[in-house]
């Protein structure tokens, strides 16, 4: 590729991902010349900007046509731009609240946390944008390699250390079934592209052929499923989430999330949905049913062991699952719905999620605990955070007048405009969405009907304050008028260019 070629080519729609790599870059060549007893904040705030920076950037970008660049390796389309903002937005606010952890060890890699984070970042960035297998993969170890970083930045915590193995062996695993699948995908087709690919597979029809094609599909999936920590692949899960920094469960929580259910899209959607299975269904509608099973078990396993955890970062990481579960039904009903259903619970689950993991994050770092019992009395030592927590728990409940519940809804309704409709996975979601009410009404009540130990009022940072504002705000206003949400998506015209 000549010099030309490249000055050809329309170099400002990686205009975010620019602004974060250089970002990370500045970061780590500054922390490394800062002197070791000068605080790292500074670069927490530098990293805040620069993510603050790519949203505008992005935002910038937000009405422009479709552009592929470098092979079509990197696209930048509705489905893109849609999940950037997400990634960008989620980052901000864990940032925020990385400002103010105070571990009761010091941490003593600070520094390295702000530009791994970023990195980290960069990778689920550009997995939004990859159109080939190859960028798409590099955007997923750049992710993942990162976080097993960010897991194990408690060098000295017992727990962290714990999490931060079993995150790379389970991680480690899922990465190589994944890899798997798709060399079964490349020896097919001869090609990384995923346009190609989508082309060359949409002409398959011997049986044979699709039996191979099964078998990548299932395996690409399964490999993916650890991502999303979807059951039975979500045992890391808890571990981590209580092993890790409540910064970085946020982030592996929201961020990485995100990205997990990106990358399915990507693959799973662009290749399979066009590929024929020998009716006139396409495959992915064949093999659907094994995406429902695995939403349904997700569902049911998540919210039944989150009955039995006393530790709340262990009730929230089975939260978690249970909620990739619900993401999971709108795909396996693939209605015509499934990008703005998916796309706006995970902005709901946004905001519910790291609004909850801000006030824990005080709470817990005040009574040095996880316990659940550490809400005792929340009410009367802080009124308008207990207020916010109940905001915040009625959302993951799926309690009318939140953005969990039409965020729920969306889903719900998605399993029933299809043939055949989905009433046993619409069932099963119901269901599990009152287990649920279960644990997370037992935070609620320790914070208004239990007494409390200790009648002093919790100091709350400026930073968290902004955190829990704004995910209250985000919270009840798409709770109330979801059609924000739907018209900032207006330009995209229902994602309609995500498999041109």
């Amino acid at each position: 590729m000549d010099f030309e070629t490249l000055l050809s080519y329309e170099w400002g729609v990686m205009m975010p991902e620019f602004i974060i790599l250089g970002v990370a870059v500045a970061l780590s060549l500054i922390d490394l010349f800062m002197p070791e007893n000068r605080s790292r904040r500074l670069l927490g705030l530098f990293a805040f900007v620069g993510v603050a920076v790519s949203f505008v950037s992005l935002l910038g970008l937000w009405t422009s046509d479709v552009t592929s660049i470098l092979g079509d390796t990197f696209r930048l389309d509705s489905f893109a731009k849609s999940f950037k903002a997400l990634l960008l937005i989620g980052s901000a606010l864990v940032l925020l609240l990385a400002l103010h952890y105070e571990p009761k060890e010091r941490i003593a890699y600070r520094g390295e946390f702000y530009y791994l984070f970023l990195t980290a970042l960069l990778g689920a960035m550009m997995m939004t944008s990859s159109g080939d297998l190859i960028t798409l993969f590099i955007g997923l170890e750049l992710l993942s390699l990162s976080s097993y970083i960010l897991v194990a930045i408690r060098k000295k915590h017992t727990l962290a250390n714990e999490a931060a193995l079993k995150y790379v062996i389970t991680g480690s695993i899922a990465t190589a079934i994944t890899l798997f699948g798709m060399s079964y995908i490349f020896g097919f087709t001869g090609s990384t592209n995923i346009k190609e690919i989508a082309g060359q597979l949409a002409s398959t029809y011997d049986e044979n052929h699709q039996y191979i094609l099964s078998l990548a599909f299932l395996l690409t999936f399964v490999g993916l499923s650890f991502k999303l920590a979807a059951a039975p692949f979500h045992m890391w899960a808890p571990d981590v989430y209580q092993g890790a920094t409540t910064p970085v469960v946020s982030f592996l929580s929201v961020v990485s999330k995100t990205a997990g259910f990106v990358i399915v899209l990507r693959v799973i959607v662009s290749v399979f949905a066009q590929t024929p299975s020998g009716s006139s269904a396409s495959m992915l509608m064949t093999l659907a049913p094994y995406i429902a099973f695995l939403a349904g078990a997700t569902m049911i396993i998540g919210n039944t062991i989150a009955l039995r955890q006393r530790n709340v970062k262990r009730m929230l990481a089975y939260s978690s699952v249970a909620h990739a579960g619900y993401v999971l039904v709108a795909l396996a009903s693939l209605s015509m719905f499934m990008f703005e259903a998916i796309w706006f619970y995970l902005l709901a689950y946004l905001f519910m999620t790291i609004g909850a993991f801000a006030i824990l994050q005080v709470v817990s770092q005040h009574h040095d605990d996880e316990d659940v019992s550490i809400f005792a009395g929340l009410y009367r030592r802080s009124p308008l955070m207990a207020i916010a927590m109940t905001i915040f728990l009625l959302s993951l409940a799926g309690i009318p007048g939140t953005a969990g519940f039409i965020g729920k809804m969306n889903i719900f309704l998605g399993a029933f405009v299809v043939e055949p409709a989905h009433y046993v996975l619409a069932s099963i979601m119901v269901v599990t969405t009152v287990v649920s009410y279960v644990y997370y009404f037992g935070i609620f009540v320790q914070m208004f009907f239990r007494p409390v130990e200790h009648t002093h009022r919790l100091e709350w940072p400026p930073g968290v304050i902004a955190v829990v504002v704004i995910c209250v705000i985000g919270t009840v206003l798409l709770g109330v008028f979801p059609n924000i949400a739907y018209d900032f998506l207006a330009p995209f015209e229902h994602f309609s260019d995500f498999l041109q």
